[in-house]
Parts: structure tokens; sequence; C-alpha cells
């Protein structure tokens, strides 16, 4: 049962997440608030609905090291196998699109991080670090959003609003809400609940679990988002849904989470999982920076990669 648990779970945290970025799209474009500000807060952090849920239910159930294993497993996995997959695919055609000052701004959010980590626990005070490092990080997109969407009509600003329907009634506004706000909770209560049991009736520890099963589960929206974008030959979707994330992950999930509990950080982070995290960020240098296409055979070096990683955290 506790695997139904765990895959229930997901499922519910997937869906709950979809439903509340479209109701709460929809809600803030019918209240006036400029599509701009609705894809840079509440889409954004609507998609990282389901890890910040997963975050706050694993420390008040006492089993932090999911919520770090998640955030980090996360964004592993969100580089090695969310591009990996797609880039087998079909080869995705990095050098069309520019990324940098975003790719760089993962970079800083990632040492910013490891920094924290190595300062552990990671308190309150750890936690307004990241959430105002965040906050300068949506500042500076939003000043670079606001300039390319000058020439738009308001529109075309609306449909480039991810989950934006102008024409949805408002009593399914209402139920996507619903429905968000419910199941989130349910869904990472679920989750939780299952990964524990998993890993102690199997001798793996929390921090394993999060890094893997939790991990890739909470990928999963990334993953299709980046393979759709791929077969679509839309490069600076796949790269910036991936960064963006990732960003994301790091100081906003964790930075909210550690407001409500201190988060201890495992040894094994500290020598393994956060330099492998690094790497694998410092991976895409050559297909941001230099603009080289990840072809099929870079997308099963990815994945060779990311199946040893795997290993080597399961052994």
């Amino acid at each position: 049962m506790d695997w139904v648990y765990t895959g229930l779970g997901l499922v519910i945290l997937v869906l709950a997440g979809d439903a509340l970025v479209k109701g709460a799209v929809n809600l803030a474009l019918r209240l006036g608030i400029p599509a701009l500000i609705v894809s840079l807060t509440i889409v954004a952090f609507g998609t990282s609905a389901p890890e910040l849920l997963i975050g706050i239910q694993a420390v008040l159930d006492d089993a932090p090291g999911i919520a770090l294993g998640n955030v980090v497993g996360s964004n592993t996995a969100n580089i090695l196998l969310v591009m990996g997959i797609p880039a087998l695919m079909a080869p995705i055609m990095t050098g069309a699109c520019d990324t940098r000052k975003s790719y760089y701004g993962m970079l800083a959010g990632s040492c910013l991080f490891i920094a924290i980590c190595f300062l552990g626990p990671i308190t309150w005070m750890h936690g307004v670090v990241l959430l105002a490092a965040l906050v300068a990080v949506l500042w500076d997109q939003a000043r670079d959003a606001r300039a390319h969407r000058k020439a738009m009509t308001a529109e075309e600003e609306i449909e480039e609003v991810e989950g934006a329907d102008p024409s949805m009634p408002g009593w399914k506004i209402g139920l996507w809400l619903v429905l968000g706000l419910v199941g989130l909770p349910i869904g990472a209560d679920l989750l939780i609940e299952g990964a524990v049991n998993i890993a102690r009736d199997f001798g793996i520890s929390e921090t394993a679990i999060g890094l893997t099963l939790v991990a890739v589960g909470t990928s999963l929206p990334e993953l299709a988002t980046t393979v759709v974008a791929a077969l679509r030959r839309h490069a600076e979707v796949a790269l910036g849904n991936v960064i963006g994330s990732n960003v994301f992950n790091l100081l906003g999930i964790i930075g909210v989470t550690s407001l409500v509990k201190p988060i201890p950080v495992d040894t094994q982070f500290l020598t393994t999982d956060l330099w492998v995290m690094l790497g694998a960020s410092v991976l895409m240098a050559p297909f941001v920076l230099m603009g080289k296409n990840m072809t099929r055979p870079v997308g099963a070096l990815l994945l060779a990669l990311y199946a040893g990683y795997l290993v080597v955290v399961l052994g």
C-alpha cells in the first residue's frame, strides 16, 4: 500500500498543481492584475506548489531528508533526466536561443544554496536570504519581460500566460481553485507517508528516497513540458523550463520551508549530492554559453550519468 500511497500522492500533486495554476491565473486576470505579474508570480509559484507542499509536510513529519533531497534531487534530475530524454527523441537546437542570463542566475543560486547548506541547519534566517535572492531574480525577470512585451497588445500578452483562458466562467475558476487547494495537501501527505514507509521497509535513508523516488516524481511535469517543447523545436522553452524550475526549487522551496522549521543538512549532501547537482548545472555550459546543440549522443550521455548517480545513491 505504501507504493500505492506514493504513486497516488504524486498523481494528485501534479493534477492539483495544474488545477491551482489554471484557477489562480484566470482569477488574477479577471481581477485586472497584469498578465506579466501573473506569469512571473502565480504561474511560477503554482507550478512549484507540489514541491513546496512536500517540503513543508516533510519537515512537519520530521523527515527533513525528503524535503532537502527532493530539491537537490529534482535539480539534478531536471538537467540529466529532463534534458536527456527529449534530446534522445529530437535534437534540441539550443544554439538558436539566448538563456545565458538565466543560466548565470541558476549557477549563482546554486552556489548560494551550497554555501548556506554548509552553514546548516538551514534556519529561518537563511530562508530570508534565499527568498530575498528570489525576489531579486523575479525583479530582474520582470524588467526584461516588460521590455520584451512593450510591443504586444493586451490580448497577445494574455495568450502567452500558461493556463490563461479569457472565456473561462466564474464557477469553473472557483472549481479549479478548490481542487488545487484541497488536492495539494492531500497529495503531499500521501506521498510523504508512503515514501517514509518505503524507506524504512527497505532500509533506505529518507535522504535517498527524497533524492530518487520523490525527486523524479516531482520532475515529471517539467519532463512533459520539455519533451513537447523539444519536439516542437522550442529550445528556449525547454531550457527556460529547466533553469526556472531549478532556481525556484533552491531559492523559493527551501526558503519557504525553512521558515516553517529548521532543516538539518545530512553529511551525504555536503560530500556528494550538492556537488553532483552543481556539476550537472555546469554540464549545461557548452549548450547555453557556446550555442552547442543537444544531440542524441548528448542525451544518451546525460541519461547514463543520471543512471550512474541513482546506482550510487541507492547502492
